[in-house]
């Protein structure tokens, strides 16, 4: 449902996937206004660029600390911690334990906040194994209250970021997901855009460098506080078993801020490709750049290269290739192998799904 007209900061369930409470991909919306609030993402951005419009000054928003510490930012926030589940950090306080006290955990949270006591515990590393693959990926658990804190400052500072993101970037964005990505693909596929620069940026999220995202966000928001809090987050320390450390660079895989500090740091890159007339589809840290000729796949994998220097990133020498798709090999792409104007799951897609079934089949 639509946020109260009162209350522009009493956010919809629906904030970050576009989802109707109770979780359908679906909205649901009960009359043709809402329906209309729900099927376009602008609209949300809008509403919560108006409700924060007191805060802004050359296109660059200074007073927003308050709206991050609303008590009714805090319950929302807590609700899509909830709903996303996940396990407790290395406090190993539960989403229901937190539940149980839940307004005097956030009075306590907020509390820390406005007098500036707060500070993010360590987060709690783990290595997790990638999807259909026997290679492991580390994995960041903050505990229930930095998940909390983290996306009560993602529902202020998303809106004023998701205006200006270019189309090209499909990951972790409202109405966007993998299948509009896939879509994407394929249809330039089939418009003759037949030559893909296949990328992969090395270790791209342990790899951000703080002072040059912190650079991009501050070209839009001064508030002292909310940066501050960001600067936080980054800086957290953590924990993989016995070893501790604080990090130098890099976002942690888990982390709420995470996606949309992944988005802000590529946006450049995404804005840079259209410039140039290049049409690249990106998902999160995976992207292809479709062309329609070899001598132009290459321009655009050297721009790449040189955008990648400036950025402090680089390009996996041994995972990124240019491909004629219109002959044997292909590429693969978000789950699905590319090659001669078709498409199909890869088979370590196919094992994970399979793999899943049997797990969930009584026997």
């Amino acid at each position: 449902m639509r946020p109260k007209e009162n209350n522009p900061l009493e956010f919809p369930k629906g904030i970050d996937g576009w989802e109707k409470p109770g979780g359908s991909e679906t909205p649901g919306p009960e009359t043709v206004r809402d329906r209309w609030f729900w099927a376009e993402p602008a609209v949300w951005t809008e509403r919560m660029l108006t409700a924060l419009e007191e805060g802004v000054k050359g296109g660059r928003w200074y007073c927003l600390w308050d709206k991050v510490i609303k008590v009714e930012n805090g319950r929302s926030a807590f609700a899509k911690v909830k709903a996303n589940k996940g396990a407790p950090g290395i406090d190993r306080v539960t989403v229901k334990e937190f539940e149980e006290k839940l307004e005097e955990n956030l009075d306590r949270t907020i509390r820390q906040l406005r007098e500036g006591s707060y500070r993010p515990r360590a987060v709690k590393r783990v290595m997790i194994e990638k999807p259909g693959s026997r290679e492991k990926r580390p994995l960041g658990i903050p505990t229930v209250r930095d998940r909390v804190v983290q996306r009560m400052a993602k529902h202020v500072l998303e809106p004023i970021f998701e205006r200006d993101f270019a189309q090209q970037s499909h990951g972790f964005r409202p109405n966007r997901s993998c299948k509009t990505a896939l879509r994407r693909v394929q249809q330039l596929l089939k418009d003759g855009y037949t030559w893909v620069v296949d990328a992969d940026i090395k270790g791209y999220f342990d790899s951000i460098p703080h002072h040059r995202l912190m650079e991009r966000i501050e070209a839009k928001v001064t508030d002292g506080k909310v940066l501050g809090l960001v600067q936080a987050f980054l800086k957290q320390g953590i924990l993989e078993e016995v070893r501790y450390w604080v990090p130098e660079e890099g976002t942690p895989q888990g982390a709420v801020l995470s996606p949309l500090l992944s988005n802000i740091y590529l946006d450049p890159l995404d804005h840079l490709t259209a410039d140039r007339g290049f049409e690249m589809v990106r998902y999160a840290d995976d992207f292809v750049v479709l062309c329609r000729s070899e001598a132009e796949a290459h321009q655009a994998l050297e721009m790449i290269r040189d955008w990648m220097e400036t950025a402090e990133l680089q390009l996996h020498p041994e995972k990124t290739r240019i491909v004629d798709t219109s002959q044997k090999g292909g590429f693969d792409f978000l789950g699905y192998h590319f090659e001669r104007g078709h498409r199909w799951p890869r088979k370590k897609s196919l094992k994970k799904f399979k793999d899943k079934i049997r797990k969930e089949t009584p026997r």
